[in-house]
Formats: structure tokens, sequence, C-alpha cells
């Protein structure tokens, strides 16, 4: 069975050498929390996908965000007893202050330093992924 695609993007903003992650709170289920992501939708490349939920989720557009493509990991995990994977890029909002505008699929979200966003997104791939994108942003300029 190959597994249900979907991609995302982690986006953070520095301030003072901190870096803060942007995780939304879901309107549905156990309202987990999480980097903007989709379903990548039939003819839909990863990268597409990735885009328009951040779009669509968190108003944050292409444009308005520093992607590094060469910066990207995918999880593998079981929703419901199916494969799931999941690619997410690493992304830097241009303007710190930038707003996030939400979908009606969340009801919240946070700007967190990594200790805190990994224990708000309670999995062990996510708080994996948030470390190593935390140490490859610490080394952008």
């Amino acid at each position: 069975m190959s597994p249900t695609r979907a991609a995302g993007l982690v986006i953070y903003k520095k301030s003072n050498q901190i870096i803060n992650f942007l995780l939304l709170q879901t309107s549905y289920g156990e309202h987990h929390w999480t980097p903007p992501k989709g379903h990548v939708d039939p003819g839909e490349s990863d990268w597409i996908t990735a885009l328009r939920e951040t779009k669509e989720e968190a108003g944050l557009s292409e444009n308005e965000l520093e992607i590094y493509k060469d910066i990207s990991k995918t999880l593998n995990y079981q929703v419901k007893g199916k494969p799931k994977a999941v690619v997410y890029w690493l992304a830097q909002v241009k303007d710190p202050d930038q707003n996030v505008i939400l979908s009606n699929e969340h009801q919240d979200f946070k700007w967190l330093p990594l200790e805190q966003a990994q224990e708000i997104s309670g999995f062990e791939d996510m708080k994996n992924l948030l470390a190593e994108f935390h140490e490859k942003a610490l080394k952008i300029v």
C-alpha cells in the first residue's frame, strides 16, 4: 500500500538569535499542534502542496517567506493503520511581524522556541525534525 502523501513548511522567525517556530492548533480531532501542511491533491507536486496549504492554513504566501528548498525532511508514520509520508521544507518569514491568518481548519497559532514547540507537537519524529531544522536555521545568516 503506497502511503498517503502530504507536504508543508516548517516556518520560523528569528529575533535576537532566538528561533521561534510557527505551530497551528487544529480545530478538529484532538486539537494537535502542527506546522502548516496538507494532503497532496491528484496531479499536484509536494512542493505546490506545501505552498498551497501554507497559504490556505496560515495566510502566508511564497513571496512572504524565504524557503530553503535544499532543507527538507520526510516523516513516515501510520494514521489509523495506514502509511502516511509528509515532506516538510524549512522556511523563514521575511517580516517577523507578518500576520498569520488562520483557516477554519485551525483554532489557534503560536510562535514558540524549540523546547516549547517540541513539547506541544507531541510526536517524537516531529520533535526530532524541529531540533534538526533549528540547528540548520541557526546557521542561516
